[in-house]
């Protein structure tokens, strides 16, 4: 019986981060007897990803834990949320997440897999996992920590002998890029990289304190992670303390919710955690409230009151719902987040959902169109079409003898019921991917519309005319500067298209879309090609008397011997007739030439020049109804407008290289190198249509890719080859 394959990137097979496979280096390590150096993460200032202090008494060392602590241990006892304080980075977000995971031991094995040790086979090696965009990804590091006089600089634990929490930041701060990457940041990133799951955020004031308790306490046993924080109303106030003892701007770990019976009834209490370890609640039902004097021992004892300053507390949920803007929660299935809005819903099972994933990239002046706002562009961004299928009639058929019994109320009632249940539960999320590689928060403002495809235009490129004239049927929201925008819908069944887009166009990023469809709905997402290579209409417009008479008193006048016009001459004809900001350059007017049929010499005839003269003005009234702010130059997605207008239809793919090659890596063309650019084009079109006696086809992406970097070769029977830049 042949093994079941484990699919890559799994968590049963992750991705191995920069190609580090940890079970050879371990083994490698404890057969060398050596411990392990990591030369990918190296134990130096880049590693930091911050200024170096210049004062001799704060330089900083990297040290084993055995050499920080002769207790030293991986875990020490169990896991639990007051085994992670923050340090001196700013990555409470990420630590606050962390705590989280230690209340769900079926996640936190995920993320830190079992049977490592700082004594049995230790080698100085550890591994952990962490979700990026559809993948579980192993990152390894060696246990060499930052120290600063004797104490470690970022994340550590309260007993000050274990150490897993902080090979865990250290990890994660290699896979971003250094510890420096970390400073700053949302909840929600680091709950999804833990969970692979959907991080969204719920205004305290949406709901009674006792529906937000219940919401809560049903997520938590979902086992999803919860944390809340205080908004500051401006960046000076972030990091202050109210009279209440609770920080502004700052994220807390939500770790439980329970009740006490005390003389005035029952109270509803929630259980935080401040990443630091310090710095609690004041107010009632805090660690030293005299609200617990009226608790009964054993309440106390069972849910594990302790009165200590390590950063936990508990609260009532009338002052958490008071003093608090904001829940973030991620749930691994997405059922809490599509019924009602709230997470207090019973979880559907996993085959319920179905998911679609998909890896993209907006690049400068091909599919980083840019909002509605900039129209004609915006439809090259990414489209991805979604495939909503009805569902099977048998469920239908089966009350057909019960609608003839029903009353004209009641049969309405119920076609609305039928109506809305054969529409489509379906949660899109979009992630922009690797934009704390700059040691900065880097985010784009992103988000993401939904369109309805109607039948005739289903399988065809959706194009300027199409997104100008329909409204989208769903939305992300507001172009957000956020890692990840998410929005549930309920769609009928049909076609759709998703569109991907940043706020302002030609903004180059990478990024991840999902899409979960609901029971009873066949989900069929891919990418949506508008078309492959290109197809050219040559349709060659008619000369003008007054052209023809110029083109004949030239040749008359200059011409030599043997009636042909050479480069220069065919260069002073041509700006004769087109504007004086569009003039030709010799090498475009040489490229022209070479576009004809010349014998392989670089001059013109007369019946040549013609319907050249011809085209040239009428690429300059393309140019002139595309170029519509009348700079003289010409857009990356204007381009690609102006060439179907002379007839070139062209894929994002094949315009992307174009540009490259005749835009020169401006974000603007001017008129010669739109001339250069058709000129070109026709001219393979036309050895691709002509030296092939067998072959009648539009040439392949490949053939435009080897022309526009820098010459082609077409091999024929004849052995036709040409090799110089035309």
């Amino acid at each position: 019986m042949e093994a079941q394959q484990v699919t890559p990137g799994s968590i049963a097979n992750p991705v191995k981060f920069g190609g580090q496979d940890y079970v050879a280096l371990l083994d490698a390590c404890v057969k060398s007897g050596s411990l392990f150096s990591d030369p990918t993460f190296a134990p130096d200032q880049s590693s930091i990803g911050m200024p170096n202090d210049p004062d001799p008494k704060k330089e900083i060392k990297w040290l084993r834990p055995k050499e920080i602590s002769a207790n030293a241990v991986f875990v020490e006892d169990t896991t639990c949320t007051t085994d992670i304080c923050q340090g001196q980075l700013g990555d409470c977000w990420l630590l606050a997440a962390l705590s989280c995971l230690t209340m769900h031991p079926n996640l936190f094995v995920k993320v830190v897999p079992p049977n490592q040790s700082l004594t049995e086979s230790y080698a100085g090696i550890f591994h952990f996992m962490f979700w990026q965009y559809g993948e579980w990804v192993e990152v390894v590091v060696d246990d060499r920590l930052p120290v600063r006089e004797g104490r470690l600089l970022f994340s550590y634990s309260c007993t000050r002998n274990e150490y897993w929490s902080a090979l865990v930041e250290k990890a994660y701060a290699k896979l971003i890029g250094s510890y420096g990457s970390l400073k700053g940041g949302n909840i929600s990133e680091a709950m999804e990289d833990f969970t692979g799951g959907i991080a969204y955020s719920l205004p305290v004031s949406s709901h009674t304190p006792r529906v937000m308790w219940k919401a809560l306490s049903a997520a938590l046993s979902r086992g999803s992670l919860l944390s809340c924080f205080i908004q500051a109303s401006n960046y000076r106030e972030i990091g202050t303390v109210t009279a209440e003892g609770l920080v502004k701007g700052h994220a807390y770990a939500i770790t439980d919710t329970d009740t006490v019976k005390n003389p005035d009834g029952e109270a509803l209490l929630l259980r935080l955690r401040n990443p630091w370890g310090f710095v609690e609640y004041s107010g009632p039902w805090s660690d030293k409230s005299k609200d617990w004097d009226d608790v009964d021992a054993a309440e106390k004892k069972r849910i594990e009151l302790k009165k200590s300053e390590d950063g936990e507390f508990w609260m009532n949920v009338e002052d958490f719902t008071r003093l608090f803007d904001t829940v973030e929660l991620c749930s691994v299935n997405p059922e809490p987040i599509v019924d009602g809005e709230t997470p207090d819903s019973p979880a559907a099972p996993t085959s319920a959902w179905t998911l679609s994933s998909h890896k993209g990239s907006w690049v400068s002046g091909s599919t980083a169109g840019g909002s509605r706002s900039y129209r004609r562009s915006f439809w090259k961004n990414p489209q991805f079409q979604l495939v909503l299928a009805e569902q099977d009639k048998e469920e239908e058929d089966d009350d057909e003898d019960e609608d003839e019994e029903m009353t004209p109320e009641e049969k309405m009632v119920a076609e609305k019921q039928k109506k809305k249940a054969k529409q489509c539960t379906v949660l899109v999320e979009l992630l922009q991917k690797d934009r704390r590689k700059r040691n900065k928060i880097n985010f784009l403002h992103i988000a993401f519309h939904i369109y309805r495809v109607p039948p005739e235009l289903q399988g065809l490129c959706l194009d300027q005319s199409f997104f100008s004239n329909q409204h989208p049927v769903g939305r992300s929201g507001k172009y957000q500067p956020l890692r990840a925008v998410w929005r549930k819908v309920r769609l009928d069944p049909g076609n759709y298209v998703i569109l991907a887009s940043t706020y302002r166009p030609n903004v180059p990023a990478e990024f991840f879309l999902r899409v979960f469809s609901k029971t009873g709905n066949n989900l069929g997402t891919q990418d949506f090609t508008c078309s492959t290579g290109f197809l050219m209409v040559m349709s060659m417009p008619p000369v003008l008397p007054e052209d023809r008479k110029r083109v004949q008193k030239t040749f008359d006048e200059v011409a030599g011997p043997d009636d042909k016009l050479n480069a220069k001459e065919f260069m002073k004809l041509v700006n004769s007739v087109l504007d004086k900001d569009y003039q030709l350059p010799l090498e475009t007017c040489r490229q022209l030439i070479f576009g004809e049929e010349t014998g392989g010499r670089s001059s013109l005839t007369r019946e040549q020049t013609e319907p050249v003269l011809a085209s040239l003005r009428s690429l300059q009234s393309i140019f002139f109804k595309f170029d519509q702010d009348s700079s003289g130059t010409m857009s990356p997605f204007e381009l690609s407008l102006a060439l179907q207008a002379a007839g070139v239809q062209c894929d994002g793919h094949v315009i992307q290289l174009l540009w490259e090659r005749f835009g020169s890596g401006e974000l603007h063309l001017p008129f010669h190198g739109f001339v250069a650019c058709v000129s070109r084009l026709r001219k393979l079109f036309g050895i691709s249509t002509h030296t092939h006696k067998h072959l009648v086809a539009a040439p392949t992406p490949d053939r435009v890719r080897m022309l526009c970097k820098g010459g082609f070769c077409v091999g024929t029977a004849g052995s036709f080859c040409l090799t110089r830049t035309i």
